[in-house]
């Protein structure tokens, strides 16, 4: 059975190739009044969300519908019935209801996401899964890949805001075949709106610390040309001295659709300045940083039988950053460009769906810090007598193919990424991945899975040097093998999946002290990461229907037990080693009358690893402080019409004292409100 198709921003809508056995696949899906949304395949695997029904459909046949949606969890779409592997989604309806203002802080709530703070709104956040660390995820946009060969530290900085989020989904476990050897331990994918309808919408907020700030968009739509622009502003005093931050972000998306073609594309601009407080070293409570981050991208897909599937990206990113605020003392500055080309088809046929591909990615720094010095010094733009003196360069090609078969209660998806590194003298490698799903029933789907995949060292960990840590030029390539098992049941009102997994590790970096008096260094050893993942959560919607006053109720819980294979003595560790030994995470979202509605949302956190703890003059005592585990309680209140909403939220209800990286004290309760409005064209 198909059903012609039609875009709407990277979405391709009712794109039906083939169904799975559910009964309710091909009769319900034709109800006139349902309209939903596909991932094209740049995308992780899940469905659309969005979707616009009747008064008398209710949410239990919306779900069925949702779950016969032709997705992308492979390199080729597939339904969400069918797709071999677990992806975490956070919905846009989630993403309304949450207690949080940054997509940063809206990520430590999936349960097997570790997201280490070092400032309030996502000013500077570590994202990583499964025991990784920062530099081992792939972040993606719309399909894009964003992340940063200088530093994970920087890959977190998006050019969007929490009300331009049409969903969040996260891979757990190593994704290089099918998004590139940054795929390490997984990959998070945030896909923006672009309605369909023209309209103008607005949020003004502020809050305790001196927050305070706005937002706008505005959609204009054609019957094929659709067009989004946003931006906003944000800045904040900060919960303590030298904590104060500004942001500006702006963003443009569009696209173009035809019968024969459709062509997306985005471009976004996001601006950071902010006092670092006692980011990278305790000693210096004084540390300032300013970065940008621009991306653009444009992807097209032909409606042919052979779908070919192009897209070409550039990402820039600017660092400046000073030991000591507004002093030239420890003074560094980093100009980051990525280009990339992805060449990518696939088609369908009776054995099954088969994709094929090569991507080429180029990596460039200059810096007055990182790389090889060079006679050849730029001066930096808008400062005196200062030069990038440094500067270095990797060209990355990779060649694709894959293969999944479609049977009536099977999936077996088969695939492999070759990969090279044109300027590092080294052969081609192979990193092939296998994933399998097996559906007994329309309710039950058990999968399992092996992938290799890679991941080269940023640029930071090649040449980094200060007085407290010196980097290693000749550091080895990551290399993991990972196995995962997994179940998912799904009835109505019930939705539950479990997870378990053993990756092992070869040349994992991290920054290390062998000693109490030494210096950090970048280096490497053997690790292996095993661990499972509990989700549940009752939809009362589903069951007694809208009015239902108990929308949500979801639980989470996460366990990582973590072993070296080598026998190195490690005196600190400052990420590797330091993972979420137990995470626990659980939400309630209620209508408590007619439009004003509460979430109240609980994280518990573990974490494995120490700190070394330092006076109040800045002085260490020599001392390693253990992490103490903290329970958070965040609770957002809202009252929601057609057009407009207001809500307020505390963040940190019970004002925990807590440390989620080294001795960067976290803000106790945060009390934010706003207001949001739309006004759409009649």
């Amino acid at each position: 059975m198909k059903k012609n198709e039609r875009s709407i921003f990277g979405i391709s809508e009712a794109r039906w190739k083939r169904f799975s056995n559910e009964k309710f696949s091909a009769f319900r899906s034709m109800h006139k009044s349902i309209s939903i949304g596909v991932l094209s395949i740049a995308t992780l695997s899940t469905a659309d969300l969005k979707a616009q029904t009747q008064p008398d459909s209710s949410a239990a046949e919306l779900n069925y519908q949702l779950q016969d949606i032709e997705v992308t969890s492979e390199r080729v779409p597939l339904t969400m019935s069918v797709a071999p592997r677990m992806v975490t989604v956070m919905t846009k309806e989630d993403v309304s209801a949450a207690t949080v203002q940054s997509i940063n802080d809206l990520l430590e709530y999936a349960v097997g996401v570790d997201v280490r703070q070092r400032g309030e709104m996502g000013v500077q956040s570590d994202i990583s899964v499964r025991g990784g660390t920062f530099d081992q995820i792939t972040v993606l946009l719309n399909g894009i890949n964003i992340s940063s060969p200088h530093s994970g530290h920087l890959t977190a900085d998006f050019p969007v805001s929490m009300d331009e989020i049409e969903r969040v989904e996260v891979l757990e476990g190593p994704a290089a075949r099918v998004f590139g050897t940054s795929a390490f331990n997984g990959a998070v994918n945030i896909v923006t709106k672009c309605d369909t309808a023209s309209h103008v919408a607005g949020h003004v907020f502020g809050g305790s610390y001196g927050y305070a700030g706005g937002e706008m968009s505005a959609n204009l739509s054609t019957k094929k040309v659709h067009q989004q622009i946003s931006g906003g502003f944000r800045r904040a005093d900060g919960d303590q001295e030298n904590s104060d931050f500004k942001q500006t972000k702006f963003f443009y998306q569009g696209n173009i659709d035809n019968s024969s073609i459709k062509v997306n594309w985005q471009t976004g601009v996001s601006v950071q300045d902010f006092g670092a407080n006692t980011f990278y070293s305790a000693a210096y409570p004084d540390q300032w940083e300013s970065t940008t981050k621009w991306i653009t991208s444009v992807k097209a897909e032909t409606n042919t039988r052979l779908h070919f599937v192009p897209s070409i990206y550039w990402n820039r990113s600017k660092d400046h950053y000073q030991l000591v605020r507004d002093t030239h003392k420890g003074e560094n500055f980093h100009l980051c460009d990525v280009y990339g080309v992805n060449l990518g088809a696939w088609i369908e046929t009776k054995v099954g769906k088969t994709a094929f591909g090569a991507e080429m990615r180029s990596e460039n720094i200059i810096s007055s810090n990182l790389g090889k010095t060079t006679s050849d010094s730029i001066a930096v733009r808008g400062e005196d007598d200062i030069f990038y003196n440094k500067k270095d360069g990797r060209d990355n090609i990779s060649y694709y193919a894959e293969h999944t078969f479609l049977l009536k209660k099977w999936t077996l998806s088969l695939g492999a990424m070759a990969h090279k590194v044109t300027n590092l003298n080294t052969k081609m490698k192979v990193y092939p991945g296998v994933d399998i799903a097996f559906r007994p029933n329309e309710n039950w789907k058990i999968s399992t899975s092996w992938n290799m995949a890679m991941r080269l060292p940023t640029f930071t960990n090649l040449y980094y040097k200060s007085p407290t840590n010196e980097g290693n030029v000749g550091l080895k390539p990551e290399e993991t093998s990972a196995v995962d098992l997994g179940a998912r049941y799904r009835n109505r009102g019930i939705e539950t999946n479990v997870s378990l997994f053993y990756h092992h590790c070869k040349n994992m970096i991290d920054w290390v002290m062998y000693s109490a008096d030494d210096i950090f260094h970048s280096a490497a050893f053997e690790l292996d990461n095993a661990g499972f993942e509990f989700n549940a959560a009752f939809l009362g919607r589903e069951v007694f229907g809208e009015k239902c006053p108990v929308r949500k109720v979801s639980f989470g819980y996460a366990y990582i037990h973590q072993e070296r294979e080598d026998d190195v003595e490690i005196y600190k560790s400052n990420y590797a080693l330091e993972y979420l030994r137990h995470k626990l995470s659980a939400s309630v979202e209620t209508r408590i009358v007619k439009n004003l509605n509460a979430t109240l949302s609980l994280r518990y956190q573990d974490r494995n690893g120490n700190y070394i703890k330092y006076d109040e003059a800045h002085k260490s005592t020599g001392e390693l402080v253990d992490y103490d585990p903290y329970t958070l309680v965040d609770l957002k209140l809202s009252w929601d019409a057609a057009r407009w909403s207001v809500y307020a939220t505390a963040n940190n209800l019970f004002n925990v004292s807590y440390y989620d990286l080294g001795n960067i004290p976290q803000p106790g309760i945060w009390l934010k409100g706003g207001v949001k409005f739309k006004i759409s064209k009649k």
